[in-house]
């Protein structure tokens, strides 16, 4: 059998395969995980471990000197969600206010489910991806783009700035595993060596973890607006981020594996309500189509970016 070879000819195969398996057997089989336990159900909910050991490894192909180059790129990608949140959610504010939409094809709608599905990057999606079309240092570039995870931002689009603080711990943990690998591979060339092997092979892995956390349900409960959402999140962010990308000198290609929504942007609604009730009646409805941006985003992102790399001549790196 040439499984290897026919999942290749899938654009982004090696992601969106495993991911979409993984939500399938979520959706089919809530309580697999649970029910199997031990190293199958350590599978399905250890994306984070697998995230942690693709950053040791990627970050032991790292030199040292491209520490600026990092700081740019990711600086540059996280920049441009935020504004380009804040503008979506400046003009979206002008028709809604605080509210929402409550009648009609658009009911549900708000600018907090908006702003929150544009906010946050999946990056275990985006360094998926980088490691699979991308340069090593543009995977580096997410531990700065991290910064953006949770509900700070959105609630800074939102004109609540102040009303959330920022850990440093949580911004120090993304990015050591990355620092530990840097300094094996550059301390020790066979330490590079070895731990770079293993970047491709983990991707799949770490792309079933991420499906078997979606639930495929949660399309269905946000109906075709929770989908066109998420078409929306990946067409206007994918469209500024390419852009800003390709002037600071990339390709586009980190650009459009950033058009995406991170999981835990589900729960930034609830959060931003917490800071201001004012928004509590919007959490129901604002979660659902967030929840639908995420699986939606997560499957589209990958065929997209595969879709423009052959585009524009980049060939896979784990073909």
């Amino acid at each position: 059998m040439r499984i290897k070879a026919t999942i290749d000819r899938i654009p982004g195969g090696m992601m969106i395969v495993p991911l979409i398996l993984g939500a399938i057997l979520t959706t089919l089989f809530p309580t697999m995980g649970k029910t199997f336990g031990s190293f199958t159900g350590a599978l399905m909910t250890g994306s984070l471990p697998i995230l942690a050991v693709f950053y040791v490894c990627m970050g032991s192909t790292i030199n040292f000197k491209a520490t600026p180059y990092i700081l740019k790129k990711g600086g540059t990608l996280l920049g441009t969600k935020i504004i380009t949140a804040i503008i979506v959610g400046f003009v979206a504010a002008k028709f809604l206010g605080n509210g929402m939409i409550t009648e009609g094809f658009f009911a549900g709608i708000s600018v907090l489910a908006i702003v929150a599905a544009m906010n946050d990057t999946n990056g275990g999606l985006y360094m998926a991806l980088m490691g699979q079309f991308g340069k090593k240092e543009d995977v580096g570039a997410y531990s700065v783009m991290s910064l953006e995870s949770g509900p700070f931002f959105t609630m800074i689009s939102l004109g609540v700035a102040g009303l959330a603080a920022f850990p440093w711990q949580t911004f120090v943990g993304a990015i050591l595993p990355l620092i530990v690998g840097m300094i094996l591979g550059n301390l020790d060339k066979d330490m590079r060596e070895f731990l770079s092997k293993a970047v491709p092979v983990l991707v799949p892995f770490f792309a079933f973890a991420l499906g078997a956390g979606l639930n495929l349900q949660s399309v269905w409960k946000a109906g075709f607006l929770g989908v066109l959402l998420g078409i929306g999140v990946v067409a206007v962010t994918g469209l500024t981020l390419t852009i800003t990308d390709r002037l600071i000198g990339g390709n586009g290609i980190a650009g459009l594996s950033a058009a995406s929504t991170a999981g835990n942007a589900a729960g930034v609604p609830a959060a931003v309500a917490a800071a201001n009730v004012a928004y509590a009646p919007l959490v129901p409805s604002a979660t659902a189509l967030v929840a639908s941006c995420v699986i939606v985003t997560a499957i589209l992102v990958p065929i997209v970016t595969a879709w423009y790399a052959k585009k524009i001549g980049v060939k896979s790196q784990i073909n």
